[in-house]
């Protein structure tokens, strides 16, 4: 039973178990009992796209079983260095829409701020896995001009945190981004796309829930989680205390093969967010990055896979099946077609 004590997790918790990550390939075989064949182009994929995983994440992966949906979401694979038509290191075209180091501005109202250039577990579908995060480091400095950019264009009203995961910037310097945003007259919404809730929940710790309580922007949170087994009752105990503070509470997914293409998974995986007080935001297809095209389904499986999920949840529960195309003013919802 997923039980709603407020948790008081504090700083160093969460970056101890960070600091714990396993980051070795043998390491992580040899903790889940398991081997792998392709081992050296393993290898070199985790040398290409760092491997990550936090103990908490590892810890709900099943020891022995090489499709567990959760391991397969982070093991490198000799096959991610094959090069695939279609598939590219830029697949959403963010080189053309990053008018100042810092700042990604696709759409007309919000920007994304990369306010970090890594995450706290390294996700092998990651759209962003070659992106020039050097290029886009938020020092001090970079944050004046993004401030000055925003102030420019009073249409944007709200802001995207995202990376990497912002969660993984500290809460001093966090505070200090905040703070820059609130100066801006037309930012009235702070939106947070993080992972970090799902792999380390213990990264809601006190400093961050007083900085949120404290802002009087809108704040949104939008946590990333694909199946219904990485969430557990840490999971719930810091999302009853971000609603506390007046977070808004979304989750969006990717839709990837193995790991969640099935109606009775998406099901759940809903049905367990909403017990949390989460509610399901979007289910995007696979973007078309290099290194990712094992985890692609089809529009037409997908379209077979949402008929199946409207008939066993109420509306509220289904998430929009959406893409993005490079260049689009939004992100396209998928044609679900007649049942």
């Amino acid at each position: 039973m997923i039980t709603r004590t407020a948790p008081s997790w504090q700083a160093e918790e969460w970056q101890k178990i960070l600091a714990s990550s396993i980051s070795n390939l043998d390491e992580l075989l040899a903790r889940l009992n398991l081997t792998l064949e392709d081992l050296p182009g393993a290898r070199e994929a985790a040398r290409q796209f760092k491997l990550r995983v936090p103990v908490t994440y590892l810890s709900k992966i099943n020891p022995g079983d090489p499709n567990d949906p959760l391991l397969m979401q982070v093991l490198p694979l000799g096959r991610e260095l094959q090069a695939v038509p279609g598939y590219g290191p830029d697949p959403l075209g963010e080189a053309e829409a990053n008018p100042v180091p810092g700042v990604l501005h696709k759409y007309q109202g919000r920007v994304l701020l990369v306010a970090a250039g890594a995450c706290g577990i390294n996700c092998r579908y990651c759209f962003r896995r070659h992106f020039p995060y050097d290029d886009n480091q938020l020092s001090r400095q970079q944050l004046l001009e993004v401030i000055a950019y925003l102030k420019r264009d009073p249409s944007i009203s709200e802001v995207i945190l995202s990376g990497g995961d912002p969660l993984l910037v500290p809460n001093e310097r966090l505070s200090q981004i905040v703070a820059a945003l609130e100066t801006v007259g037309s930012v009235r919404r702070l939106r947070i796309h993080t992972r970090l809730p799902v792999a380390v929940p213990q990264r809601i710790d006190t400093g961050l829930l007083a900085l949120l309580a404290a802002s009087p922007l809108d704040k949104v949170m939008v946590v990333h989680s694909n199946h219904p087994r990485e969430l557990d009752e840490r999971f719930a105990e810091a999302m009853a205390s971000l609603r506390a503070r007046q977070v808004t509470l979304l989750n969006q997914s990717v839709l990837l093969a193995g790991v969640n293409d099935q109606a009775s998974v998406l099901a759940q995986l809903s049905e367990r967010l909403f017990s949390a007080g989460v509610l399901p935001y979007y289910l995007h297809l696979l973007d078309p990055v290099a290194g990712a095209d094992q985890f692609e389904v089809s529009v037409a499986q997908a379209r077979t896979i949402m008929h199946e999920l409207q008939s066993q949840l109420p509306g509220y529960l289904v998430p929009k099946l959406v893409k993005e195309l490079p260049g689009a003013p939004s992100k396209t919802l998928v044609d679900l077609g007649a049942y």
